[in-house]
């Protein structure tokens, strides 16, 4: 693989983006589509590396989606799937910046929203399509140095030759038009300050740095519009991502202070039973990514193009922050997992593994830094009762239902499942719960009665308040 420059025009005739083609990504918004949906940006929305791209006034809500671009060398026009090859010349990262504060004034078009000035960074390395495997090439996404985005061209929905036979049915695909192919899972949304750098394999990285605009947005048109229907542009039904903020706080906390905030909003099967971790000194925060087992049928063994099952194509899947959660029944007569899954697991950027069935040699897991829960040993590999068959559905995991995007908070104690929806307020609560119960402990200590302490009634609570000065209301009685 070499990288090339190729003989681009000064602007490229057309810019086309996908707008969902990574298997992850659809399972952020809600599934995947039948075919591919497009949108045109203009040619002086690009531009190139170090970058500096601005944020509209009065905008809060701006996203960064790391794309591979393929430059067409050759026009292409009612070519087939077959022939399409042939007519990528070039393979560069991209960046694609949308506005979500002003798509809903677009109409589906897209124009003001992601097409605006330098809203389209784009690599001035190459790589050669004609010389490459491009199924192999590896797309990453840091936001301030935290890997944010990971997947190859392998996890595409409808892949290169896809794309350009289905457009090139209708319009007429000439060198130098750009198709940036859509993002993986885990697209950020950015602020004035960060930095981005996006990745692609046999190319320099593509870095871009966020600004605020100084000028306002102006006058006449429509304005930045911000609510459910930008937020589940930006999120999907599920709402935002685990935000570091969250994640630190459940990291604080003990599991069974998750579990009492869950039975406060009615939630009481959320405990996954019959598991345990390989090493009791790690937690494990993040986000859930599914994998079905179905019982084992001998004349069924189902393969993608690269040659991977269902379980290893999913754990090849899997974002940084997300946990593989296997469904496998409950069934302790086969190893679910080998180490050297979940090492790569851990490469990509795990938060953990799951699996209600029993690990391959466990005892080689205890190395990894990786916290995995699993249903004891077994010497027998998965393909001797189960057949991986699906991923990022909802599944039944140690007794508990699990669907993609759930968060996963474990410790020694255990293994809860937070609905995505409640993550942020029962981390806060949990937070808040253990502050009062450690004030409660000093009291106690003290020498304090329980009496109108424990629970606290309002004379203690206004006591704590002032203590902790975090003007935080416990639970109290009057």
């Amino acid at each position: 693989m070499s990288a090339a420059d190729p003989p681009l025009p000064p602007r490229p005739g057309k810019v086309i983006a996908v707008r969902l083609n990574h298997h992850g990504r659809a399972a952020e918004l809600g599934g995947a589509p039948a075919h591919p949906a497009y949108y045109l940006k203009p040619a002086t929305s690009l531009t190139g590396q170090d970058a500096v791209v601005l944020r509209p006034q009065g905008c809060a809500a701006l996203g960064a989606a790391a794309q591979i671009a393929l430059v067409i060398g050759r026009p292409a026009r009612r070519v087939t799937e077959a022939e399409a090859l042939d007519h990528i010349g070039w393979l560069t990262p991209a960046l694609d910046l949308t506005v979500f504060d002003l798509q809903a004034a677009d109409e589906g078009s897209a124009l003001r929203s992601n097409g605006s000035d330098r809203s389209t960074p784009l690599g001035q390395s190459f790589v050669d399509a004609r010389t490459t495997d491009v199924s192999d090439l590896e797309l990453t996404c840091h936001v301030n140095g935290e890997l944010v985005q990971r997947a190859t061209a392998a996890e595409l929905i409808f892949d290169f030759a896809y794309l350009v036979a289905d457009l090139s049915r209708t319009l007429t695909l000439e060198p130098g038009d750009l198709i940036l192919t859509g993002t993986p899972a885990g697209a950020p949304l950015v602020d004035p300050g960060d930095r981005i750098e996006v990745t692609l394999t046999g190319c320099p990285p593509l870095r871009t740095r966020i600004d605020q605009d100084p000028e306002p947005l102006g006058v006449p048109g429509a304005q930045p519009a911000s609510g459910d229907r930008e937020r589940l542009a930006a999120h999907g039904p599920g709402g935002p991502p685990l935000t570091p903020e969250t994640a630190a706080r459940f990291r604080e906390v003990r599991t069974a202070t998750v579990a009492a905030q869950l039975r406060q909003h009615g939630i009481t099967n959320h405990l996954i039973t019959g598991v345990q971790p390989t090493r009791a000194d790690l937690r494990l925060v993040g986000v859930a990514r599914t994998l079905r087992c179905l019982p084992l049928r001998e004349d069924i063994w189902r393969l993608d193009a690269t040659g991977l099952d269902h379980r290893s194509r999913t754990v090849e899947q899997l974002a940084p922050g997300e946990v593989l959660v296997v469904d496998a029944r409950q069934d302790p007569g086969a190893g679910t997992l080998e180490d050297i899954l979940a090492l790569r697991a851990h490469h990509r950027g795990a938060a953990g593994i799951v699996t209600d069935g029993p690990l391959v040699d466990p005892d080689s897991f205890t190395g990894l830094p990786l916290p995995v829960y699993h249903r004891g040993g077994h010497p027998a590999g998965l393909e001797t009762r189960h057949l991986p068959w699906e991923s990022q559905v909802a599944v039944a995991c140690g007794g508990v239902l699990v669907r993609p995007g759930d968060v996963l908070v474990g410790d020694a104690e255990g293994l809860v499942v937070v609905p995505a929806e409640l993550a942020a307020e029962v981390a806060r609560e949990a937070v808040e719960r253990e502050a009062r119960e450690e004030f409660v402990r000093e009291q106690v200590g003290d020498g304090a009665g329980l009496a109108g302490l424990y629970p606290m009634n309002t004379v203690w609570a206004g006591r704590f308040r002032a203590a902790s000065g975090s003007g935080v209301l416990p639970e109290s009685r009057g």
